[in-house]
């Protein structure tokens, strides 16, 4: 399986069959497992084997299925699949840290990332904000007690790219371990690891999904990090991913670099067509040689992902008739869904945060965030010029 290509790996990798030998993988709904002996029972709650489980908060076969999948498409040794991207972020912050350690974070963060980090200060952790794509503020905020930094390699929603392998170095040198979000990077464009993340994690509800039916949410690394560090905090604290929602989650995998990379060349094709329109003070897309990062965005991912942002001229009312003009693309707070999906971060999905620290990250009023899907790319950019007309 090593030497497979990363498509042959979303198809097949950690595939478990039953003595039916079913094609499709099999759905083990079930939270309980059956032991033949009290012996049997006692023996498996000392040490699980492979094909072993006790219980589902701690662990299932068609979960463990989806784990070994995303294991093998990430480059880790090992993954946990949870119940949602939060908890995946929220488990792998949460295990590594504790009163009095110390945790520096890019200040550009999806909204719930930030909340994490206010959770963790309340219980005695302290947390430094910086310039993610200031590699010496990183430097400087670095310290020997610094137990973990945490950063998206793209940020939500303003599209910075942090340079993760910089990142990474600065980090190692103090000892600290390095947690990527990576959802907009995507498992097809990852290389978080060959850059030297230490910990990747990924909303599933999000590409790997696809479709928008379910939650989930999985956190890669090394075998001692997952089942010594994240797996005793994890299946104690109960956010584990439901059987059926991995067996969606193993479903989505089997397309997603080929709707990923659709999505991308859409996403530019959007970016390049609307650069320059009037009604748009500006388009951000890490995949235009104009982006900041963009360099960095080629060496990391080999292209600009699936999300583009664009800030009309006039402010919130503008985005608000541009958004209520649309009618292929969706309003909703989700992404990297099959449809194109955008939303009005000010007021949504970043909508808690205060207006001095909107204005630091760059979520205007006039920001939206538009999350590419699979349709003709004619048809969405017509729809996009049409609402850009009405606002």
């Amino acid at each position: 399986m090593t030497d497979w290509k990363t498509r042959t790996k979303l198809v097949h990798a950690g595939a478990r069959r039953s003595q039916y030998g079913e094609m499709s993988e099999a759905i083990f709904l079930t939270q309980g497992f059956v032991y033949d002996t009290a012996e049997q029972a006692e023996a498996r709650f000392i040490e699980s084997g492979p094909d072993e489980f006790i219980y589902a908060r701690y662990g299932n076969p068609t979960v463990r299925m989806f784990e070994e999948r995303m294991a093998a498409i990430e480059g880790t040794e090992d993954a946990f699949a949870t119940a949602s991207g939060m908890a995946a972020v929220n488990g792998a912050l949460t295990a590594l840290v504790k009163a009095g350690d110390h945790v520096v974070a890019a200040r550009a963060l999806f909204g719930s990332c930030l909340y994490v980090l206010d959770v963790l200060r309340r219980f005695g952790v302290e947390v430094t904000l910086v310039d993610g794509t200031d590699l010496a503020a990183w430097k400087d905020a670095l310290r020997a007690g610094t137990r973990a930094v945490f950063l998206e390699s793209v940020s939500n929603p303003t599209l910075e790219v942090i340079d993760v392998k910089g990142v990474a170095e600065l980090a190692h040198k103090v000892g600290a371990t390095v947690v990527v979000d990576n959802v907009f990077a995507t498992p097809t464009f990852s290389r978080a690891i060959e850059m030297g993340a230490d910990v990747v994690v990924y909303s599933a509800t999000k590409h790997i999904d696809g479709s928008g039916r379910c939650l989930g949410g999985v956190v890669c690394g090394s075998r001692d990090y997952v089942r010594k560090v994240l797996e005793p905090y994890m299946k104690h604290t109960g956010a584990a991913m439901s059987p059926f929602n991995a067996w969606v989650m193993l479903k989505g995998l089997e397309t997603l670099d080929l709707r990923v990379r659709q999505q991308a060349e859409s996403a530019l094709a959007v970016a390049k067509a609307l650069s320059g329109h009037p009604k748009l003070s500006q388009v951000v897309y890490p995949g235009l040689p104009g982006h900041p990062q963009h360099r960095i965005a080629m060496e990391q991912m080999g292209a600009g992902g699936t999300v583009v942002t664009l800030e009309l001229a006039g402010g919130r009312d503008a985005a608000f008739r541009f958004l209520n003009a649309l009618g292929i693309v969706k309003i909703s707070n989700n992404l990297g869904d099959a449809r194109s999906i955008i939303t009005h971060p000010a007021t949504t999905t970043h909508q808690r945060l205060p207006p001095e620290q909107k204005a630091l990250l760059g979520i205007t009023p006039g920001l939206v965030r538009l999350s590419l899907g699979i349709e003709d790319c004619d048809d969405i950019l017509a729809d996009l010029t049409a609402a850009l007309a009405a606002a």
